[in-house]
C-alpha cells in the first residue's frame, strides 16, 4: 500500500486569530496494493485536501480579553446576516429611482459580498465568511429559495388553464418549444469549444428547457412590482406562463431524468420511480389533508396556528425526500405549494403569516449564495456562447444554476456569466416594460361622462358605487337614496366590492350576475353587504338597477378594475369612501378610524377615472338604518368656488333637491374685483349657477347667497361663520375639488391641505379643526384625454400613500 502526506506550511499566523497556526492541512491519498487483501481506498475517499481545525469557540467577554468576538460560530452568523440584508437593502435604495425591480436589486447585493468586489480582500472573506462558516449561509439560502417556490405555488391558479383560449394555448406552447429548439440548435453548433459537461446532450436539453420558460414565479413579482397585475397584459401574461410552466417543466424532468442515468442506465428507472412516488404522495396525501383543514377551518376565520407551523415544517420535509431521491430540491416544495388550495382561508394565511419572512430574511440568505459563486473575472468564450442563450429570468433559474453547479454541469466562469446575464437583461427589461406600456391610458376617454352632461329628465344615471367594507356600505346607500332616483332619471348601480388580494398570485374579478366559476364562491364573503344592497334595490323598485361585483387585487392595482368598470359599464360617476370614518364614542365625540390601503387607491382612481368622482366623508349623518333615513330632514350645503368640479358638485346637489326630504344652501364665493378670475370659467359658471336658480327659483327649500372674500383666510372664516352661526343644520357639506378654482379664493392655504385627493376646501370642511358633526361630499368632474392630472400631477397626488 502507498500512501502519501505532502505536508503544507501554513499562512503566517493573524493578529485576531492567535490559534490558526494549530490548522493542520494534508491531501490523502490511499491506494490499494493490486492483489492484495486491503481495501482500495480511492474508492470511497478521493484525494482531497482535508483541513483539521480546532473546534469553534469563544470565550463570553472575548472582546475584553484581546480575543477576536467572531471567533464564535453565533455571532458570526449575526455579522453575516445584517451584513447580507444590509447590502441588498442598500442597493435596492440605490436602483429604486431608475425603475429596476427587486431581483435585480438583491443579485446586485449577492454580487456585491462575495468575491467579486468585497470578497476580493481576502482578510475580508476570511473574517467575515470563513470556510467553515459558509455552509451555514447556503443552507439558509437554500432554504429561502425553497420557501420562496412553496409560495409561489401556493399562489399560482391552475383553474386559469381552463379558462384559457386556443390563442393563449399556442402562444404558451410555442413560447416554449421555439426557444427550446433555438438553444439546442446553438448548443450543438458551439458543443465543441465547450467544456465536457456542458457539452453533453442532456446538460444542453436541461440547460434549454431552462432558459425557455416564462416562469410564474419570476414574472409575478415584477408584474407586481410594475403595478400590471391588473391589467390586460399582466393577466395574459400569467395565464400564459402557467400553461407554459406545464410544458417546459415536463422537458425538464425528461432531461433530468437523462442526466441522472448517463452513469447507469438503472439510476433513470428509480429517478422515475421517486418522482411518481413523490407526485402521488402529494396528490393523493397532502391534497386531500389541506381540504381537511379547511373543512375544519370556520368560515370567515383564520387557519389554526398549529397547521400553519406543520405545513411550514412540511416544506423542508418535502426538501429532503426530493433531494434525497435526486430530484431537484425546488420540486418538492414547489408541488407541495400547488396541492394547498389558493386563496382563503389556507392560502392567504400561510401567505400572510410567512411572506415577509422568507421574502426579507431568508431570501437576502439565497442572493448572497448566488454572489458567493460568482466571479467576474471569466474567459471570453464562455461569455460569448452563454450570451446567446439569455433571456428575462429571476429566483428560480438562480436556484437552478445552483443545481447545476451540483451536478457539475457548469463550472464558476459558466455560473458567474448566466447570473449577470440575467440580471442585466431583467435590469433593462423592467423599466422598459413601464414606459412602454401604460396600463391607465384607456381610462382617459374622449366622450363626456358627468352628470352636468345628462339631461335630468329620462336618462339613465349609471353609477360605480366602491365598497371596501360593511361599515362604508350603509352611507353610500342613504346617499343613492337622497340622490334621488325617479322612474325618469332611474339609476343603475353598478357595486364593486374590492378585497386585497393575499395568498394567491392572479387578480380575480367575479361578476355576481354570471358567477360561471363554482370555485370562486369562496370570494363572495361580504354575503352581507349584498343582501343591504338587494334589500335597497328591491325597495326602490325600477327605480334602480343593481348589478354586483368582487374584485380581489393588491391595493396598488385595485384602481385598475375599478375604473375598467366605470369604462366598460359608460359610468357618469364613481362614489369612493373616504380613507378615514368617524366613529361615535361613548362621550359623544368623534373618532377616527383609518382604513388601510384604501387612500392610495381613491387617489389612484381619482387621477385615471373615466368619468366624474364623488369622494364620501361620512361623519354619521349618513348612517341611518334606510327607513328612519328616508324620513329624516337633511339640510345641505354647497360650497361653490367655482371651476368643472364646482360645477358638477353643483348639478349634483340639483338632483338630490328632488328629494321631499332634502333642502339646499348654495354659497357661491366671488373674489373681490373678480380679481384672478379665468373669463372662460367664469362664464361657465354663471351660465350653470343661473340655469340652477331659474331651474329652483320658486322651490322654498332651496336658497342662494354670495360672498365676496380678498384671500383665502376670508374664505375660511366665510365657511367658519357658516358652521358655527345660529341656524347651522348642515347635515352634508357638498363642495368641488380643485379644477378650475380662482388661486384668489384660495390663496395661502395651500401648504394647509393634508390629503390632497379632498382638495383644500373639502379637506379643511372634513377635518377635526373644523369642527362639527356634518359629513363632506367632494366632487371631481371627469377630466378627458390631455386634460388629467399628468405623470407629475399623480407623482404628486400619490406622494407618500404607499404606506397607507
Amino acid at each position: 500500500m502507498v500512501r502519501e502526506f505532502p505536508l503544507y506550511r501554513p499562512p503566517e499566523p493573524r493578529s485576531w486569530d492567535q490559534n490558526y497556526s494549530s490548522v493542520f492541512q494534508a491531501t490523502v491519498k490511499a491506494q490499494a496494493v493490486p492483489g492484495g487483501s486491503k481495501l482500495g481506498f480511492n474508492n470511497v475517499y478521493p484525494a482531497a485536501l482535508i483541513k483539521c481545525r480546532p473546534a469553534a469557540g469563544s470565550h463570553p467577554l472575548a472582546l475584553y480579553i484581546g480575543e477576536s468576538p467572531l471567533k464564535s460560530p453565533f455571532t458570526l452568523v449575526l455579522l453575516e446576516i445584517l451584513l447580507v440584508i444590509f447590502a441588498t437593502r442598500i442597493v435596492r435604495f440605490l436602483l429604486k429611482p431608475l425603475r429596476q425591480p427587486r431581483i435585480v436589486s438583491e443579485i446586485i447585493g449577492g454580487i456585491f459580498i462575495g468575491p467579486s468586489i468585497l470578497g476580493r480582500s481576502k482578510k475580508f472573506t476570511a473574517v467575515v465568511f470563513p470556510e467553515n462558516s459558509q455552509f451555514i449561509l447556503r443552507n439558509i439560502g437554500l432554504m429561502g429559495f425553497m420557501y420562496f417556490i412553496f409560495l409561489s405555488g401556493v399562489k399560482m391558479d391552475f383553474s386559469v388553464v381552463a379558462k384559457t383560449k386556443k390563442k393563449q394555448i399556442a402562444i404558451s406552447i410555442l413560447g416554449v418549444l421555439v426557444p427550446i429548439i433555438m438553444v439546442t440548435i446553438v448548443g450543438l453548433i458551439f458543443r465543441k469549444s465547450m467544456d465536457k459537461e456542458l457539452a453533453k446532450l442532456s446538460t444542453i436539453g436541461g440547460i434549454a428547457a431552462t432558459l425557455a420558460l416564462p416562469l410564474f414565479p419570476v414574472l409575478y413579482p415584477i408584474l407586481k412590482e410594475l403595478n400590471l397585475l391588473s391589467s390586460d397584459i399582466g393577466r395574459l401574461a400569467l395565464s400564459i406562463s402557467v400553461i407554459s410552466d406545464v410544458v417546459g417543466i415536463t422537458f425538464m424532468v425528461v432531461f433530468e431524468a437523462a442526466k441522472q442515468g448517463e452513469g447507469k442506465p438503472i439510476a433513470m428507472l428509480w429517478y422515475a420511480i421517486s418522482l411518481v412516488f413523490i407526485l402521488a404522495f402529494t396528490v393523493l396525501v397532502v391534497r386531500k389533508a389541506m381540504q381537511k383543514i379547511i373543512d375544519h377551518t370556520p368560515d370567515g376565520q383564520s387557519v389554526d396556528q398549529a397547521y400553519v407551523v406543520g405545513i411550514l415544517l412540511l416544506v423542508l420535509v418535502m426538501g429532503f425526500f426530493t433531494d434525497m431521491f435526486g430530484v431537484a430540491i425546488a420540486n418538492g416544495p414547489f408541488w407541495l405549494g400547488l396541492a394547498i388550495p389558493d386563496g382563503p382561508p389556507l392560502g392567504s394565511t400561510l401567505v400572510e403569516r410567512s411572506e415577509t419572512l422568507v421574502m426579507e430574511i431568508l431570501m437576502p440568505f439565497s442572493f448572497a449564495l448566488i454572489g458567493l459563486f460568482i466571479d467576474v473575472q471569466v474567459p471570453f468564450r464562455d461569455s460569448a456562447v452563454l450570451s446567446l442563450v439569455m433571456s428575462l429570468k429571476g429566483q428560480v433559474e438562480l436556484m437552478l444554476f445552483t443545481h447545476w453547479m451540483d451536478k457539475k454541469m457548469v463550472q464558476i466562469p459558466g455560473f458567474t456569466m448566466v447570473v449577470l446575464l440575467i440580471t442585466i437583461v431583467t435590469a433593462l427589461a423592467t423599466p422598459l416594460i413601464s414606459i412602454l406600456y401604460d396600463p391607465t391610458r384607456p381610462y382617459m376617454v374622449h366622450k363626456r361622462r358627468t352628470i352636468q352632461n345628462t339631461p335630468t329628465t329620462d336618462a339613465e344615471l349609471r353609477i360605480v358605487l366602491v365598497i371596501y367594507d360593511e361599515d362604508s356600505t350603509a352611507p353610500l346607500i342613504n346617499l343613492l337614496e337622497v340622490s334621488n332616483p325617479t322612474t325618469s332619471t332611474p339609476f343603475s348601480i353598478f357595486a364593486i366590492r374590492l378585497i386585497e388580494l393575499v395568498g394567491r398570485a392572479s387578480p380575480v374579478f367575479i361578476d355576481h350576475q354570471k358567477q360561471e366559476d363554482e370555485a370562486e364562491l369562496k370570494y363572495a364573503v361580504s354575503q352581507n353587504i349584498h343582501n343591504a344592497l338587494k334589500l335597497y334595490q328591491e325597495s326602490k323598485g325600477d327605480y334602480v338597477k343593481l348589478f354586483n361585483f368582487t374584485a380581489i387585487a393588491p391595493n396598488k392595482t385595485m384602481y385598475q378594475d375599478i375604473c375598467e368598470l366605470a369604462l366598460l359599464k359608460r359610468a357618469t360617476l364613481m362614489i369612493l369612501p373616504f380613507h378615514k370614518e368617524c366613529l361615535d364614542t361613548l362621550g359623544g365625540a368623534l373618532t377616527e378610524m383609518v382604513t388601510s390601503g384604501i387612500r392610495s387607491v381613491n387617489a389612484n382612481v381619482i387621477a385615471h377615472s373615466p368619468c366624474s368622482v364623488a369622494v364620501l366623508v361620512d361623519k354619521g349623518h349618513l348612517r341611518h338604518p334606510l327607513m328612519a333615513f328616508r324620513n329624516s330632514e337633511l339640510h345641505f350645503v354647497v360650497l361653490f368656488l367655482g371651476g368643472a368640479d364646482a360645477r358638477e358638485a353643483l348639478c349634483f346637489a340639483d338632483r338630490m333637491v328632488g328629494n321631499p326630504n332634502v333642502s339646499l344652501t348654495v354659497i357661491r364665493f366671488l373674489s373681490y374685483n373678480f380679481e384672478g378670475d379665468n373669463e372662460m370659467e367664469k362664464k361657465m359658471d354663471d351660465g350653470v349657477v343661473t340655469w340652477f336658480w331659474v331651474k329652483n327659483e320658486r322651490n322654498d327649500r332651496v336658497s342662494y347667497r354670495e360672498v365676496v372674500v380678498k384671500n383665502g383666510a376670508e374664505t375660511v372664516g366665510a365657511i367658519r361663520a357658516l358652521n358655527y352661526g345660529e341656524d347651522n343644520t348642515c347635515d352634508v357639506w357638498i363642495t368641488g375639488r380643485k379644477q378650475g378654482i380662482n388661486p384668489v379664493l384660495l390663496e395661502g392655504l395651500s401648504n394647509w391641505s393634508e390629503n390632497e385627493e379632498l382638495g383644500i376646501i373639502g379637506d379643511f370642511v372634513s377635518s377635526d379643526d373644523f369642527g362639527g358633526t356634518a359629513s363632506v361630499l367632494v366632487v371631481q368632474q371627469q377630466m378627458l384625454r390631455g386634460q388629467g392630472t399628468g405623470k407629475a400631477g399623480m407623482e404628486k397626488l400619490t406622494a407618500g400613500l404607499n404606506l397607507c
